[in-house]
């Protein structure tokens, strides 16, 4: 619970100050993205590298290169419309998997940020997918 609220405080912060508070992580770009948990319903906020493509954004659902898909992303793929902040401003966003060259290209794009992924994808069978949040209003 402790650390629930530590992430909280967070989010608070990040909100209220625009941006200016938790917007990286080891020098990469953060945005707080929220889901609707597919089985619980509860509303929940996670902060996620991210980077813009036009105007979109775009995340990667790592989980650091475990086997299992974060629940993060299964949510949006069951409840893709949803809200983002980025760079300090709440977004309207529609969730979906990149594919193909799309794919490629954003991956490549977002291990120039954070070279990690290169290292998670490594670690795993599954394909580490690449999640585009278009703008929609």
């Amino acid at each position: 619970m402790v650390l629930g609220a530590v992430h909280r405080r967070a989010h608070r912060l990040y909100k209220a100050s625009r941006g200016r508070i938790g917007a990286t992580y080891q020098g990469a770009p953060i945005a707080l993205v929220e889901s609707v948990g597919r089985k619980s319903g509860n509303k929940r906020t996670h902060p996620l590298i991210c980077m813009a493509d036009g105007d979109a954004l775009v995340v990667v659902a790592s989980k650091g290169g475990i086997d299992r898909h974060p629940a993060w992303y299964l949510n949006l793929k069951a409840n893709p419309q949803t809200d983002a902040w980025w760079q300090g401003r709440k977004r309207r966003v529609r969730a979906r998997e990149a594919e193909g060259e799309e794919r490629e290209r954003l991956w490549k794009l977002m291990t120039s940020v954070y070279p990690a992924y290169e290292a998670y994808q490594r670690r795993t069978e599954r394909r580490i997918p690449v999640v585009v949040l278009e703008p929609t209003g």
